[in-house]
């Protein structure tokens, strides 16, 4: 059968099939009994409309239709590939993934725009968010952890747009990151020493390099003792630990009221006996209390921001501040940044794909006005191989950090010869 005429046979099947469905009853039979019940009758539909199917054309059609009532319809396949990183949806018939660090069109679509739509509320729905023209910008997640964003018309001007940032279906070890090069031992070792010593951390990075995760690794060392509460606006982080408090931003409601920002959330946190609060992304106002909680008795925290340099996280950083409106001098802004951040990592997508940690700096203090930093290690970056891989160097700058002291007195000693040794990545 050609395709356009097997489109449009599934079509008819699907209206058929949701006609004939229970599904109240369907709800309270477990997820593989339903997937059964429902295979069963859309091999009885196809027997009825005795239409001529190949076994490949009917099991193509028994997989869709089942990824359409119990799934995201033509995504399924998609997310069920754990090489694609990113799901970008352009429009219903323009679909792109990204595959191993390369971005390419791929032959997936949607009926229409309605069915698009469909999809997207299904997405959204799942965690209490919506997406209607009065609304039409949406952040939300799937049960995965993986990161979506839904902009709908009037602001798409081709119709719904949706975009998925994969999360994996498991925490990356940081074992892991090592075998692939993405970080060297010595520099994993040390960031974990200073997360167990209680070292506050930022790390800073440009979209799609790999911040989310990296925090997500780097949370494993906290001690299993200590009380963490997570604040985001769509819930990503999954930490390992039990005692832990994941808090969410909420949206405006309908009326435009109800929203729930960071901030709020950040302010809440204090009053929750929190040893350590990890902020998924720092993008706001809520700075500011940031560095005040990390500054009285909140030592170890960790937060993500958008960033191209180290130098420039911390002036993103001075600049959400300024957005309180609480007119604080800036020398003052700056000391609270000094004493609060120690380690500022960067993490970088390079031009072959991979991501990678390119610097550690370490903030020592204030020289005047300005906020002292030294960096301990780097990404050397040295060429591009036959292959098309970005070749280079993880190489210690030979200068011993400062929280080395703060690391001894928490029973953390270093190897001396560990800033000497630098890594080839080839």
């Amino acid at each position: 059968m050609e395709d356009l005429n097997l489109e449009k046979f599934k079509l008819e099947l699907h209206k058929t099939l949701i006609s004939k469905l229970d599904l109240e009853k369907l709800s309270r039979v477990n997820n593989s009994q339903a997937r059964q019940a429902v295979s069963g009758m859309v091999d009885q539909i196809i027997a009825e409309q005795r239409v001529p199917l190949n076994s490949v054309e009917q099991e193509r059609i028994r997989a869709d239709l089942l990824d359409e009532v119990f799934g995201l319809g033509p995504l399924e396949p998609l997310l069920r590939d754990l090489k694609i990183s990113d799901i970008l949806v352009n429009s219903k018939d323009h679909v792109f993934i990204e595959r191993g660090g390369v971005l390419k069109r791929i032959d997936a679509s949607f009926r229409d725009d309605r069915h698009l739509m469909q999809i997207i509320d299904r997405i959204v729905s799942r965690v209490g968010r919506r997406v209607d023209e009065s609304s039409p910008m949406v952040d939300a997640r799937l049960p995965d952890g993986s990161r979506v964003n839904a902009i709908i018309p009037p602001l798409a001007l081709d119709g719904p747009a949706l975009s998925i940032r994969r999360f994996g279906t498991g925490p990356i070890a940081a074992n892991q990151l090592v075998d692939m090069k993405s970080i060297s031992p010595e520099m994993m070792k040390m960031l974990a020493s200073a997360v167990q010593a209680r070292i506050s951390i930022l790390i800073s990075g440009g979209t799609g390099a790999g911040k989310t995760t990296f925090l997500n690794i780097l949370s494993h060392y906290i001690p299993t003792t200590e009380r963490i509460v997570t604040i985001e606006d769509a819930a990503e982080l999954r930490l390992a630990q039990e005692n832990i408090v994941r808090l969410e931003t909420r949206p405006p409601n309908v009326e435009g009221i109800g929203a729930i920002r960071q901030r709020q959330l950040l302010i809440n946190s204090l009053r929750m006996r929190p040893d350590r609060i990890i902020i998924g992304e720092v993008r706001g106002e809520e700075a500011f209390d940031m560095l005040q909680a990390m500054n009285t008795g909140h030592e170890g925290s960790m937060a993500t921001i958008h960033a191209n340099t180290p130098r420039d996280a911390l002036s993103r950083l001075e600049s959400m501040v300024a957005m309180t409106s609480m007119n604080i001098p800036e020398r003052t802004v700056r000391q609270q940044m000094a004493s609060a951040i120690t380690i500022v990592v960067q993490v970088s997508r390079l031009s072959d794909g991979s991501r990678k940690v390119t610097s550690i700096s370490e903030i020592t203090g204030m020289e005047e006005n300005i906020i002292s930093m030294q960096e301990i290690f780097s990404f050397n970056k040295k060429g591009i191989g036959p292959d098309g891989r970005v070749i280079g160097t993880f190489q210690p700058t030979r200068i011993r950090p400062k929280f080395l002291e703060q690391l001894r007195v928490s029973g953390i000693m270093l190897a001396p010869d560990m800033f000497e040794h630098a890594l080839e990545v080839n």
